[in-house]
């Protein structure tokens, strides 16, 4: 069926547009939700009128999206999760933990207008977007970081010579050498003879 959208709906028009759905989706979805109405001869004369009121209104949403692009532009997000030794999460980080996260931050945005191309499942970055515009999507790195584990010893020799000062693990790395190579000489050296005077000759019986 045809139906006239009250507002943007991402992959599917903007507002004032008349687009074709199915029927569920229009009496299920877009009808309760006041997302889009009948496309009957009464409705379609408010088309232009609605489209003149969006455009007007799109230009304004627009100037207020690229103050808000630059702004999240400079935004990284920290989100903290129980994760495994492996570093894969007990669960998965979803646009409802990136809403939140913004909301406290001082950002309202839609959860479904937050991209995740592919489940947040392990400890690290992620790249999502912010679809905050039909116009313009802000791409934005979730740092993803394990609850409980600031604290934990580092086992790794490398990290570990990497968590030292630097002073300090020069001389780590010099008393290393000089014991491999002190052990190297070691090996080299031939065994000795023995001299032991005191062992008795062998005597031959008649």
């Amino acid at each position: 069926m045809e139906v006239i959208l009250k507002e943007e709906i991402r992959r599917l028009g903007s507002k004032g547009d008349v687009v074709r759905v199915a029927n569920g989706y229009a009496r299920n979805y877009l009808f309760p939700k006041q997302k889009a109405l009948p496309a009957t001869a009464a409705n379609r004369n408010q088309i232009d009128q609605m489209k003149a009121a969006s455009d007007r209104e799109a230009a304004s949403m627009r100037g207020d999206a690229d103050k808000l692009a630059e702004q999240l532009e400079e935004l990284t997000i920290e989100i903290t999760a129980r994760a495994g030794d492996s570093d894969q999460l007990f669960g998965s980080v979803t646009s409802r933990d990136v809403a939140a996260y913004l909301e406290d931050k001082g950002y309202t945005i839609d959860r479904h207008k937050i991209l995740i191309n592919k489940p947040i499942r392990m400890v690290g970055e992620h790249e999502i977007s912010l679809h905050i515009h039909r116009d313009i999507d802000v791409p934005i790195i979730v740092k993803v970081l394990a609850e409980d584990r600031e604290n934990e010893p580092v086992d790794d020799e490398d990290e570990f010579m990497d968590a030292l000062p630097e002073e300090e693990g020069e001389v780590v790395e010099a008393a290393a050498e000089t014991d491999e190579a002190t052990a190297d000489a070691t090996a080299e050296e031939p065994a000795e003879e023995s001299t032991d005077t005191d062992a008795e000759p062998e005597t031959k019986e008649d």
